[in-house]
């Protein structure tokens, strides 16, 4: 009986803890989580993660997408730089037009394709740097770059061989003396002197070997544009101030270097001026300004004897900044560009001519008109927009029937005649172009 009883005792205690086994693991595969539900950093891992023989891959990077823009105006779009243009600038004999990237090379492009589907680009390499300013000697033989890491100048010549250039950089770069950010650098039309101007109140003058001649305190709080005035004579600067300065810079009879006079200021606007630009005679300069106006100046006067330069016109406009200015180089054309877009003015009547939005995927970091007076150019991402300059077109042909009906003999209106005759089968040929 006994042993009867223990092993019933036995099975009975046998059977609950075979219970206990059963109901433990069927406890685990309810509450146990499928690999897809681990966590890391509190993101679900998926399964794949979870293999030590399967690698994670890494998440492909999507190529930056070029901007893309479409105008009837627009004449062609440059494209070769790898990395954002930010300078651009014409040779004097109108021939190549220069552009600077941070993809650490110069290209020169014909203006002469500028037509064409094709655009032909020369490449020089700005070796362990890159440029942020370039600008064509007088003689186009050589230019001069602004080294963003070098904070200096490196001056490039230009050997031609056939149709293309070899670039040799100078043994040397200029010496280091800004304390502060460039904002541009320029060449004098005479080949006499060297600008470079930074973001504080300080300009500096060169020679052509990288000898400074003379430095300038434009107390101006901090600059905001400087430039070589086209003649060569002056340089000028504009900044926080509602004021633009422009000094003459002086050379004897054998060309030594003299000093930098005061020459004249624009004085006008109610805030300060964010950029300004000459006519390409230095007679007319163009103006724009945190008070929403842009004004058109006449400074061909004697200053030596006092005469202040006079305003011609002033215009409104409702951009935003960061904004440039350009001046067309017979005076007849303002073009703005405010952050992307480009408004083009009539210079004389302050009419909008042309609007141009979203031109560039970048803040839109030059502006200006090639030497013809063709084309407006702009840039701001990796691509250079070329438009025809239509009102520069209507505006020379609304001048030259001023002048026909002052005219009087019939040599100057058999010239004047054919002057409106090819500036309006121009106008007309962009525009059929344009449908």
């Amino acid at each position: 009986m006994v042993v009867a009883a223990l092993v019933a005792v036995s099975v009975v205690l046998g059977g609950l803890i075979l219970l206990l086994a059963v109901w433990r693991q069927k406890g685990r595969e309810v509450s146990e989580p499928e690999p897809s539900d681990y966590k890391a950093n509190g993101q679900a891992v998926p399964e794949k993660q979870l293999s030590k023989k399967q690698k994670p891959q890494k998440p492909r990077k999507e190529k930056t997408r070029q901007h893309t823009f479409t105008h009837p105006l627009l004449a062609s779009a440059l494209k070769a730089h790898s990395g954002n243009i930010t300078c651009l600038d014409f040779s004097s004999n109108g021939k190549y037009l220069a552009s600077c990237s941070d993809d650490r090379t110069v290209r020169l492009w014909s203006t002469k394709d500028f037509l064409e589907r094709e655009h032909r680009c020369m490449r020089a390499n700005v070796d362990f740097d890159h440029a942020t300013r370039v600008r064509f000697s007088p003689d186009c033989r050589t230019f001069i770059v602004w080294l963003a890491n070098g904070d200096t100048i490196r001056v490039f010549k230009m050997t031609k061989k056939d149709d293309s250039f070899i670039f040799s950089a100078a043994h040397d770069d200029f010496p280091k003396r800004h304390k502060a950010s460039i904002i541009n650098i320029g060449i004098a039309e005479t080949g006499k002197f060297i600008m470079t101007a930074s973001d504080d109140t300080s300009i500096l003058i060169w020679d052509m070997k990288g000898e400074v001649l003379a430095s300038i305190n434009t107390n101006q709080v901090a600059n905001s544009y400087a430039t070589v005035s086209p003649c060569g004579r002056f340089v000028a600067s504009c900044g926080f101030t509602s004021d633009v300065k422009v000094w003459e810079v002086c050379f004897g009879k054998a060309g030594e270097f003299r000093e930098v006079c005061r020459a004249f200021e624009l004085k006008g606007h109610s805030a300060g001026v964010c950029g300004f630009a000459f006519s390409n005679d230095s007679r007319r300069m163009a103006t724009v300004s945190k008070d929403g106006t842009w004004k058109l100046w006449n400074t061909d006067v004697e200053y030596k004897k006092q005469q202040d330069p006079y305003l011609l016109f002033t215009g409104q406009w409702c951009g935003r900044e960061p904004c440039r200015i350009a001046l067309s180089p017979d005076g007849r054309v303002v073009a703005i560009a405010s952050v992307s877009d480009i408004t083009v003015y009539n210079a004389q009547t302050g009419q909008i001519e042309e609007e141009f939005n979203s031109v560039h995927g970048e803040i839109i970091s030059d502006l200006g008109f090639d030497t013809t007076n063709r084309f407006i150019v702009s840039t701001g991402d990796r691509a250079i927009r070329v438009f025809h300059n239509t009102a520069g077109y209507r505006a020379a042909i609304v001048d030259l029937k001023e002048l026909l009906k002052k005219a009087t003999n019939k040599g100057m209106k058999d010239r004047l005649q054919q002057q409106i005759k090819d500036a309006q089968n121009a106008l007309d040929d962009v525009c059929k172009q344009g449908k």
